[in-house]
């Protein structure tokens, strides 16, 4: 299999790009801790679960069902806010293992890029992405496939918002009731059999 000349400099653009994104400060990203839903590509379906683990950076798993393999993925993605938290970019990587019909038990690693989207009002995140992977042991030495996401959000993200201090969501005032108050010293004598 032969390649364009131009393939070399795509992809060093392309890791200049992304080590650029992984550099730049970043705004508060994601409206949840945990997600999960369904995962729709060319020719394979399936699920993913994601869940917050750092302030900016989610752990997701894939069960993928194709034509004739199975196979699952962990990826470590860093989210990036795109005009606050309801729209992000994300990068990451990972590995997968995998059987398939013809070839047996295969394995590789993984890349991501994708953006997503929190909808408004509904507990319901969309989201794009280009998982380009490695293959070991497989036919197919590189795979280069995009899918569309839905996911449930089940836990949400404490609210962040720009107004949040300011009506009443900062600090909660119940953390004033619940610390226990000082006593105060009485200045009279008590005798003993005074409770």
């Amino acid at each position: 299999m032969t390649f364009p000349s131009t393939f070399p400099r795509c992809l060093s653009g392309a890791a200049l790009a992304a080590a650029c994104m992984l550099l730049t400060p970043t705004a508060q990203a994601q409206k949840y801790r945990t997600a999960a839903g369904l995962r729709l590509g060319a020719g394979s379906y399936g699920v993913t679960v994601q869940q917050k683990i750092l302030d900016k950076v989610t752990l997701e798993g894939l069960g993928i069902v194709g034509t004739r393999e199975v196979s699952g993925t962990v990826l470590a993605e860093r989210h990036f806010g795109i005009l606050g938290p309801s729209l992000n970019y994300y990068l990451g990587a990972g590995g997968h293992l995998g059987n398939h019909k013809d070839d047996g038990a295969f394995g590789g690693f993984d890349g991501i890029v994708g953006a997503e989207y929190k909808v408004a009002f509904v507990p319901v995140v969309l989201s794009f992405d280009f998982k380009p992977s490695v293959e070991f042991n497989s036919a197919d030495w590189a795979r280069f496939p995009t899918a569309f996401s839905v996911r449930y959000v089940f836990v949400k993200e404490k609210k962040t918002g720009l107004f949040d201090g300011i009506l009443g969501g900062g600090k909660d005032k119940s953390d004033k009731k619940d610390k226990p108050k000082k006593k105060e010293k009485t200045t009279e004598r008590r005798g003993l059999f005074d409770f």
